[in-house]
């Protein structure tokens, strides 16, 4: 038996396990005076999008945590994040210090995102003089810091001496405002990775290539439940949409030299196109089959995909 999407009027099978709400966020890198940031954070927030998330990156974009603080302080109900911080960059004992001073300064509304390093950020630890190991390297050292941030982030004082990280009577302060501890978002496309996350976080991006059709996504979906077991009902699935309407990021027209057509037909799971209508359906389908429920656009995409915002969030 089925029934209807009270949305969108899409149908669903009437016994699928309960889903998570939508909500949705823009992801945004770059602005040319602080004047322009908070004029994008604010239109965020007036737009109903639920986040404003920044990426990690040594060059070309505006560094995640003063950038996401700047926007908490110019807004009042817009939640911020990392998409997503390279683990090899920070000491998980820094990074503890300063995530619950943003937790704070937001009044609760931070998400730590984290990731072992894109597969081609090798040249940015070589500006840290630092090696880039293998990825299975780089996951072991990411496993290893989520149990020293989840533990400080707690409150409780952590010494340790593990494969990577040495730390001795690590305690920091001030404690963060959401407890035990903020959202950690961690993204990867790879089992061992995925695996990880599906034990650690609390949401799990999808970090494939723009054209990744539904049937490869879906085995990954399978990855992370087989490795969640139990939580994995509870655990949020983002994608982070590279077509809307009949739009792509400039990024990917200029570099790949794909249209929103091309992915379209490609079955691309991070296209939705066509009108409004089109692309809730889509979503909700998504949603039923995948799991999917926290979306996000680039802020170039902000004003035409908030009809659809306006539609589906919180639903």
């Amino acid at each position: 038996m089925e029934k209807s999407h009270p949305l969108t009027g899409v149908s669903a099978p009437a016994s699928a396990s309960a889903r998570h709400p939508f909500r949705f966020g823009v992801v945004a890198a770059t602005a040319r005076s602080g004047d322009e940031w908070i004029a994008t954070a604010r239109r965020a927030e007036s737009l109903g999008y639920a986040t404003l998330v920044a990426p990690d990156n040594l060059q070309y974009t505006l560094a995640p945590l003063p950038a996401l603080t700047m926007a908490a302080a110019a807004t009042r109900s817009l939640r911020v994040g990392t998409y997503v911080l390279a683990n090899d960059l920070r000491h998980p004992v820094l990074l503890a210090k300063d995530v619950p001073s943003l937790d704070v300064l937001s009044g609760g509304r931070f998400e730590l995102g984290l990731g072992a390093g894109r597969p081609d950020a090798a040249a940015e630890n070589r500006m840290l003089g630092l090696p880039f190991d293998s990825g299975a390297v780089r996951v072991a050292r990411l496993a290893e810091s989520i149990g020293i941030l989840k533990a400080l982030l707690a409150g409780r004082r952590v010494s340790t001496s593990g494969t990577y990280y040495d730390v001795a009577d690590a305690e920091v302060s001030p404690r963060p405002v959401q407890q035990p501890r903020p959202p950690i978002l961690v993204a990867g496309s790879g089992r061992q990775l995925l695996s990880l996350a599906a034990r650690e976080a609390d949401i799990i991006a999808l970090g494939l290539p723009p054209d990744t059709p539904e049937a490869a996504v879906a085995e990954r979906i399978d990855w992370i439940r087989e490795a969640a077991g139990d939580r994995f009902a509870d655990i949020e699935l983002n994608v982070n949409l590279m077509a809307v309407g009949d739009q792509v990021p400039r990024w990917i027209a200029a570099q790949l030299r794909l249209t929103a057509a091309d992915l379209a037909e490609r079955g691309s799971i991070a296209a939705v196109t066509g009108s409004t209508e089109q692309m809730c359906e889509t979503l909700v389908q998504r949603r039923e089959r995948l799991g999917f429920s926290y979306v996000l656009v680039s802020d170039e995409f902000m004003e035409p995909f908030a009809p659809v915002v306006e539609r589906l969030a919180g639903h």
